[in-house]
């Protein structure tokens, strides 16, 4: 644990790479566990799960999260695998809202979980939540999770929304021959209800059960999504992704497209990635990673681990290199990075 000077070390400023990206947002991973197998996530056969001693404590990082504000990262995302499969994960989140530097702190699930423990997220003063859905229908659900669990993910959605989050985001990873007939019906849920339905293009990383002919890129999911009426251009806000948002007309939600592939978003990211067993990434589309969870257990000082961000920033890539074949890949598992 960082000593009292560590706390009130003079290292101040902001994370600014080449290409002039303010980077503030971190992506944490709290855990590699998951308690589905989606096809473009998990390999076939047993996947290798972390050691109990090699992830993260919450107290670590809670550690590399507030050197991060001192550096100037203003929005926090908790992921996996999947996060609330780990113990006191709730209690990180309300830790996380306590740090009054924070300007937003929000989760991505897959919502297995979410309807027992909504209430609590909410308590914890977490309003923004991401849920990854790929099907709304039950025995394709559980073709491309391996689980029959729509129902239960489906109720953790309807219970998020009779408590009050906004917004409600649901991640659909499109992809062709497998889920890209239930484009429209996805889309009419933005219209009768305030979902912000979010396309993803599927992305090649890791041994998954997916490839590139998989992929069905943004604009024909645009031109399918057009049948329901034009897409009216919605203005990005400071703590959005990387989606290009739109809504149709008189729809209660929105819907987004994420084109890392088609429509590289590059220019735009401002994101870093801490990984559940200490690594810090610059780059969800790159294997390239600077390692914090030695120094950190080392007794390494706060400025020697700022240190380590500001390399992980200086060496971020202008751009990805996937091509849209699908090679190169990244070699790390999703579950491992934290989406």
């Amino acid at each position: 644990m960082a000593n009292e000077s560590d706390k009130d070390a003079p290292f101040v400023g902001e994370l600014v790479d080449r290409e002039k990206r303010h980077l503030n947002y971190l992506r944490v991973s709290i855990t590699d566990r998951c308690n589905l197998r989606c096809l473009y996530c998990a390999p076939e056969g047993r996947i290798p799960k972390l050691n109990h001693d090699d992830i993260l404590s919450y107290e670590e990082i809670l550690r590399l999260v507030r050197i991060g504000i001192r550096l100037g990262i203003r929005k926090i995302r908790i992921t996996g695998g999947e996060p609330l499969v780990r113990k006191g994960a709730v209690d990180l989140l309300r830790r996380l809202v306590a740090l009054r530097e924070l300007e937003d702190v929000s989760l991505t699930t897959n919502g297995v979980l979410l309807a027992s423990k909504a209430q609590e997220i909410y308590d914890a003063g977490v309003r923004r939540i991401n849920i990854s859905l790929d099907s709304l229908v039950p025995e394709k659900f559980a073709q491309i999770t391996g689980y029959d669990r729509f129902e239960q993910v489906w109720a953790g959605i309807e219970r998020a929304r009779e408590i009050g989050f906004s917004p409600i985001k649901i991640n659909v990873v499109a992809m062709r021959g497998i889920n890209d007939d239930e484009i429209l019906d996805f889309g009419r849920l933005s219209i009768n209800r305030p979902f912000h339905i979010r396309f993803i293009e599927y992305m090649p990383i890791g041994n998954s059960r997916t490839n590139s002919r998989d992929q069905i890129l943004t604009p024909e999911i645009q031109n399918k999504i057009s049948m329901l009426g034009d897409l009216i251009p919605v203005e990005n806000h400071c703590h959005d992704g990387p989606a290009r948002r739109y809504r149709l007309a008189g729809a209660l939600g929105e819907i987004g497209f994420i084109s890392a592939l088609s429509q590289h978003f590059c220019s735009r990211c401002n994101r870093l990635r801490l990984t559940a067993d200490g690594k810090l990434r610059a780059c969800l589309l790159s294997d390239r990673h600077e390692p914090l969870k030695e120094l950190l257990r080392g007794g390494a000082s706060d400025e020697a681990l700022a240190e380590i961000f500001r390399i992980a920033v200086r060496q971020k890539a202008a751009r990805h290199h996937l091509a849209l074949n699908g090679s190169p890949t990244v070699n790390d598992q999703m579950q491992g990075i934290g989406g």
